[in-house]
């Protein structure tokens, strides 16, 4: 039996209010707030997410001289790009750049692409984290079927999250609601075979700093190639004892072609007979270094040659035998397989999608 990436689990948004004290001389503010030479004034600051100010609770606040705080931008009404440079990647973040020795964390806003699926509760105002996916055109969201298909489910995306336990960023999140979804035709769902699906929203996030579009590959293109990556706040092992993330993590793979992958799971439980069905691709391998529960749906990105920090989404995370075996590569969705399909779909919807 194959092992979904798919467990749903409750994500608490924890709001972190402002500590002020009255007999400081200085309040605890979002960095970006504060103008004392302390941070960077440009944005460009850089935070360790491990230390914070020890008289902060959020280590996205500084505690800032009164005098030194400035008035926090005004918040205007959501606009849409013209047009729209898809696919590229933010190594320094957007806003701030985390440092330290960081356990794969990826920096807020580098992967502007990526989405978080919830699932609304029937009789709960609480949204579940349902899967990953990836934002293709500002009303259009790419995923895997397994996670979005069933009865009555209703779905909410949230485009520009990074750090599920806080409201500091910079740059805010946007919440979207899905007003229609579209499954594979061929989809399986005992085996996952074109395990692909949409989502449209009611309305286009806004596309910019932090929130960007993924480029697609064209029609049957043949993935290949290193520094490749996946993303995703799934667990960081496949044991009872896994850890759902709160920061958005990264993982550079590499691509495997097709051969090799299914010899690899030929010497699983899977049996020599294993064929790999055509509308997989896979990736991985190394030990400690695969996507896992909850990243199910999540893009996995490969570099465009010749254009710096520019990728593409090859593939989208299906599943997998365990998480992280050495000589065992996780299975994804092959996107350029499903390319005509994506293009047909969105186009039934009078939505082009003109990325590379």
């Amino acid at each position: 039996m194959f092992f979904y990436r798919l467990i749903p689990f409750l994500v608490w948004i924890c709001y972190v209010f402002t500590q002020e004290d009255d007999n400081s001389d200085c309040i605890c503010v979002p960095f970006y707030l504060c103008d004392n030479g302390t941070i960077n004034t440009n944005g460009l600051g850089i935070i360790d997410i491990r230390i914070k100010d020890k008289d902060c609770a959020d280590y996205l606040e500084t505690c800032c001289e009164k005098k030194d705080v400035i008035p926090a931008p005004v918040t205007r009404a959501p606009t849409l790009a013209k047009k729209v440079e898809c696919g590229y990647r933010n190594p320094d973040g957007v806003g701030f750049r985390i440092s330290g020795d960081n356990d794969n964390e990826a920096q807020f806003g580098e992967f502007p692409w990526m989405i978080a699926v919830f699932r609304k509760g029937r009789n709960d105002p609480k949204h579940l984290y349902k899967c990953g996916g990836s934002l293709i055109h500002p009303r259009v969201v790419l995923t895997a079927a397994h996670c979005i298909s069933g009865r009555d489910n209703k779905f909410k995306i949230r485009a520009g999250e990074w750090d599920s336990k806080t409201q500091k960023e910079m740059f805010k999140h946007e919440d979207r609601e899905v007003s229609s979804i579209a499954l594979h035709p061929q989809y399986d769902q005992r085996n996952l075979h074109n395990d692909v699906g949409l989502l449209f929203l009611n309305e286009p996030v806004t596309v910019g700093n932090h929130i960007n579009v993924a480029c697609l590959p064209p029609q049957d293109t043949i993935a290949s190639g290193t520094g490749c990556f996946v993303t995703g706040w799934g667990k960081d092992h496949f044991e009872k004892d896994g850890k759902y993330q709160v920061i958005l993590k990264k993982i550079e793979l590499p691509v495997m072609n097709r051969g090799l992958c299914q010899n690899a799971f030929r010497g699983t439980r899977l049996g020599k007979f294993f064929i790999l069905h055509r509308s997989f691709m896979c990736a991985g391998g190394e030990a400690g270094k695969d996507a896992c529960t909850g990243d199910g749906g999540g893009p996995l990105v490969c570099p465009i040659d010749g254009e710096e920090d520019r990728f593409q989404q090859v593939g989208i995370v299906a599943w997998g035998i365990g998480c992280g075996k050495e000589g065992v590569p996780g299975a994804y969705v092959d996107v350029a397989h499903f390319r005509n399909w994506i293009d047909k779909e969105l186009k039934k919807k009078n939505l082009i999608n003109d990325t590379p």
